[in-house]
């Protein structure tokens, strides 16, 4: 059984591992630390899964929300040599038990096809009631 903790807040050198798990991720790679420091400080919720023994950053997920009506999980992640482990059951377990969203009317994720059916597993589902997804980059 995996020996860990969870933080609410990051140490400096948790950010620098949350960094390089970013470096390792198709959807994050080109996030800078200066970034991820504001984004961090900006997030509802953010909690880090540290192994207890090697003191590591081993998974990590955060939640942007009003408290009341949305709640929006981002970048949930687990380190490569982790995978398949459990991390990602315990980091959504986590947050959609966590006080500050657990009573909010409505948690949403984005996420590729290919892990739709894992998020369903925690009752996520793609009816969105007719909504689109839309984007304006800037």
């Amino acid at each position: 059984m995996l020996n860990y903790s969870i933080v609410e807040k990051l140490s400096e050198n948790q950010l620098i591992e949350l960094h390089s798990l970013f470096k390792n991720e198709w959807w994050t790679q080109h996030r800078e630390l200066v970034e991820i420091r504001k984004m961090v400080d900006n997030s509802s919720l953010v909690i880090g899964l540290i192994h207890n023994e090697t003191k590591e950053l081993i998974g990590f997920a955060r939640v942007i929300t009003d408290a009341v009506y949305r709640a929006f999980i981002f970048d949930v992640m687990t380190k490569e040599t982790y995978r398949n482990s459990g991390i990602g059951n315990i980091l959504m377990n986590y947050l959609l038990e966590h006080p500050f969203i657990r009573e909010v009317e409505r948690i949403e994720l984005y996420c590729p096809d290919r892990l739709v059916g894992y998020y369903e597993k925690f009752g996520f589902s793609k009816d969105v009631n007719g909504s689109n997804l839309m984007r304006l980059r800037i």
